[in-house]
This record gives structure tokens, C-alpha cells and sequence, in this order.
């Protein structure tokens, strides 16, 4: 989290504390401080987590109710009870999921505790703190947004490292690569890492959408890294660079330059396609060696194809 973000959650946190605690005196209730504490546990990094957290702790709410009436009524309300209550909630929730209810729900089941009955004032005491506090934590999320111009720039730099390997691998055909191949794939790593990240945030403070454009998208240059780093483990194992490794040379520039967000890749896919029947018509090879390159070459076409075949099927999905 940047500084910026640190500090508009401790915002939202120390005010969202405050106007629960103040509500909640207003209103006359008892343990009044109880609301604040929700609050601040109640708000999460994302609207989506807020609102989960939020169900998740309403929930072990009313099962904390029937446990606590059921223990407070067999044994009292002593601390017998109240260990039993614990032990069966703590139970409860760890087999749902519901851990980050169980702090929450020990401390207002611990007011009937010490005010001794669960009167019908008392559990509506209770109950409006929960309330408070949860409501208090969900409204201080409402303001979050995806944040499109970040993933845009984090695309951007992956698109970018996707050209920066293009050029390396065509210069890699043409013998005149520096051997910074594994670094560029490091780098385009890092940058689908962040890309994906933020596509993730940007999901979870939308309600209703369970995928979207932009972890699409990033899946989809996931994909395209993985065949780029076959083809560039391809291409350094050959021992011997035939005539129409330039051709293939060039086809990768030809991507390299055409390589976009909204390219349709339909030109491309027709190059390849042209490449192809020019190489197959070419004479045999000579030597053991000169077929075995040959071969590589070709199955690398081969993996263009998939590359450009990926972006195509993408490009029809958002049709």
C-alpha cells in the first residue's frame, strides 16, 4: 500500500470509530466504545471484502445469540457458561470460516455476561451496536473505486516488455542479441504481477461482476509470456542460423510493431500463413544440421501462431 492509501484508511478507520461511538451514545446504549471496535474490524481493504466480512460476522451474530441463550440458561451466567459458549463458538467458526467473528461476538456475548440476563433490552442493546459498528464500516468503503488509469499504465508496461522481448528475440535470429533474455522475462513477470493485482482490487470494489475486462486481459498476456519464453528457449537451442531465420526474424518485428491492445491480429495471422508457404517452398536442406534448425524455425512459426491465435480468441470474446 502506498503512503496515500495507509493514510486514508487510518482516516476512514480513527472517523468511522468515532461517529459509531458517538451514534451509539446518542442513542443511550450501553458499552457505547463496542460500536467503534466493530467498526474498525469491520472495514476491510475492498467493498467486496468489507461486505463479506460484514455477512460473515451477522451470521456468527445470531448463531453467538442461540449459543449464548443455551449455556446461559443450563448453567447460569457465570463463567462456566460463558467458557462454554466459547468453546462452541470458537468451534463453529473456525469450521465456517467465520474467524474474524469470534473476537467481535466474545465481546458483545460478554455484556450479557456481566449485565447477568438477556432481557429483551439487552439483546436490542447489543443488537444496535452490532448494527452500528457494521454499517459504519461498510459506508466507509462506499467511495472506492476501480482505479482504470492505474491498470491502464500497468498494461501499458506490460505491453511494453512483451515489445522489448519481440525485438530481443528477433535480434536473437539475427545474431545480434546482447543475452539480456532472461532479465526481460523477469521484468515482464513483475509487471503481469502488479497488472494482476490491481485488476484484482478493481474487481473487488465492484458489487455484481464476477470477471471482467481486465484480469481477461491480463490472463491473456500471461498466456502470450508463457509461449514468448518457449519460443526464446527454442531459438537458443540452435546451434546454426539457416537463411530463413531472417525471415522469421522479421516476422517477429513485424509483430513487434503491430503489437497493441486492440490489434485484431487478422493481418498478422495472414503473414504467417504467407511465411509459411514461402518457407515450404523453398529447397530441402542440405545437411543434418541445416534440417534440425529448420525444424526449430519452423515450430517456432508455429508458436507465433498460438501467440497471435490467444490475442485473436480474446479479441472475439469482447464481441
Amino acid at each position: 500500500m502506498t503512503f496515500r492509501n495507509i493514510l486514508i484508511r487510518s482516516i476512514k478507520i480513527a472517523l468511522g470509530a468515532v461517529i459509531s461511538v458517538a451514534l451509539a451514545r446518542s442513542l443511550g446504549l450501553q458499552y457505547s466504545s463496542t460500536a467503534g471496535t466493530i467498526t474498525v474490524l469491520s472495514i476491510g481493504n475492498t467493498k467486496r471484502e468489507t461486505l463479506r466480512s460484514a455477512r460473515n460476522r451477522g451470521l456468527a451474530y445470531l448463531c453467538a445469540l442461540v449459543l449464548a441463550a443455551f449455556w446461559f440458561t443450563l448453567l447460569g451466567y457465570g463463567l462456566a457458561a460463558f467458557a462454554m459458549y466459547l468453546f462452541c463458538f470458537a468451534l463453529l467458526c473456525q469450521w465456517a470460516g467465520w474467524h474474524e467473528a469470534i473476537s467481535m461476538n466474545a465481546v458483545l456475548i460478554s455484556h450479557f455476561l456481566a449485565e447477568g440476563n438477556m432481557a429483551p433490552g439487552t439483546l436490542w442493546n447489543e443488537t444496535t451496536l452490532f448494527l452500528i459498528g457494521a454499517c459504519m464500516g461498510i459506508l466507509a468503503n462506499l467511495h472506492l473505486r476501480p482505479k482504470g488509469e492505474e491498470f491502464d499504465r500497468l498494461a501499458g508496461e506490460v505491453d511494453s516488455e512483451i515489445k522489448k522481448i519481440l525485438h530481443y528475440l528477433s535480434l536473437q535470429l539475427q545474431e545480434e542479441s546482447d543475452g539480456a533474455g532472461d532479465v526481460c522475462f523477469d521484468w515482464l513477470d513483475n509487471a503481469l504481477t502488479a497488472a494482476r493485482d490491481c485488476a484484482a482490487v478493481n474487481l473487488k470494489n465492484t458489487f455484481f461482476q464476477k470477471k471482467n475486462y481486465e484480469m481477461d486481459y491480463i490472463t491473456m498476456r500471461r498466456q502470450q509470456s508463457n509461449v514468448l519464453r518457449g519460443i526464446y528457449e527454442n531459438i537458443r537451442s540452435i546451434q546454426y542460423l539457416p537463411a530463413q531465420a531472417s525471415l522469421v526474424a522479421g516476422l517477429l518485428a513485424e509483430i513487434e510493431q503491430d503489437y497493441n491492445r486492440n490489434n485484431h491480429v487478422e493481418g498478422l495471422l495472414q503473414r504467417l500463413t504467407g511465411l509459411l508457404q514461402e518457407m515450404k517452398g523453398q529447397e530441402l536442406p542440405a545437411s543434418r544440421e541445416e534440417f534440425e534448425a529448420r525444424a526449430i524455425l519452423f515450430y517456432i512459426i508455429m508458436q507465433l501462431e498460438n501467440l497471435l491465435e490467444i490475442k485473436r480468441r480474446f479479441m472475439k470474446k469482447l464481441k
